[in-house]
């Protein structure tokens, strides 16, 4: 049984995973971290981490950037491996992130679920396919309490876009200043933030007469949950190194 220390477990994220591991045979979360500590869970809660003092095999973190520091240093100490869902992260934190994973292993992915990633392996196909004759522009739609904009997802989409385009794109995230026509070299990526919506994501490729969109829409929580317990699983016994979702799908663990 894989021991799991929830980070951010009294979020809406952390009590569906809760939730889904009940049933789960492989893994058990023995604690929790959070600020917040008004929820009762089967697991003792720690509002702050430096106190857990409950063994884990690994660290699952859906919490927000703000606790980013404490939980790498948590999880270097201890040499715990680490799950990162958490998106938003600034460059300084990615930076530590790397640094992290030359000592333990570390799972990051913007996005957990299989879908999106398949969508993004199918966005960088059709973005190779259609470079110089196609207008690229993202699309992301997220509930009204999330707090980062573009949503990492988004982001990412676009990073994979570039990674495979031989004329690197600017991404423009604001039109209502810029009195000037689209340039060719741009990827517009704009953000929807209302009600209760999960997640969405749109790419849109807009040639001349005719448009292509590929689009996925996340209908529950749990379908990122699941991703997490996965990359639990899947991270337990790997060496130091920075994993993601492509080394989980091949990995078979899905």
């Amino acid at each position: 049984m894989i021991k799991v220390l929830l980070s951010g477990c009294n979020g809406r994220m952390g009590q569906t995973i809760t939730r889904l591991s009940v049933n789960n045979n492989e893994l058990k979360i023995v604690a929790g971290f959070d600020i917040n500590d008004s929820i009762k869970n089967d697991y003792p809660v720690f509002t702050n981490i430096e106190d857990c003092n409950i063994e884990a095999d690994v660290i699952i973190d859906f919490s927000n950037p703000n606790a980013f520091e404490s939980i790498i240093k948590y999880a270097v100490s201890r040499k715990v491996p680490l799950v990162l869902a958490t998106t938003g992260l600034a460059p300084s934190q990615r930076a530590l992130l790397n640094k992290a994973s030359e000592q333990i292993p570390v799972f990051f992915a913007a996005n957990m679920s299989y879908g999106v990633n398949l969508l993004i392996d199918l966005v960088k196909r059709a973005s190779k396919a259609l470079e110089g004759s196609f207008d690229i522009e993202i699309i992301e739609k997220h509930h009204n309490q999330k707090l980062d904009a573009p949503s990492g997802t988004a982001l990412e989409i676009a990073n994979a876009i570039n990674s495979v385009l031989d004329q690197k794109q600017e991404y423009i995230y604001d039109r209502h200043s810029r009195r000037e026509k689209r340039s060719k070299n741009e990827i517009g990526i704009h953000a929807v933030r209302g009600g209760t919506i999960v997640g969405e994501h749109t790419v849109i490729f807009a040639g001349n007469d005719e448009i292509i969109e590929i689009k996925h829409t996340a209908m529950s929580r749990e379908i990122f949950a699941s991703g997490a317990l996965r990359a639990a699983k899947f991270l337990y016994d790997k060496k130091p190194g920075l994993y993601n979702m492509t080394d989980l799908i091949e990995s078979n663990t899905i």
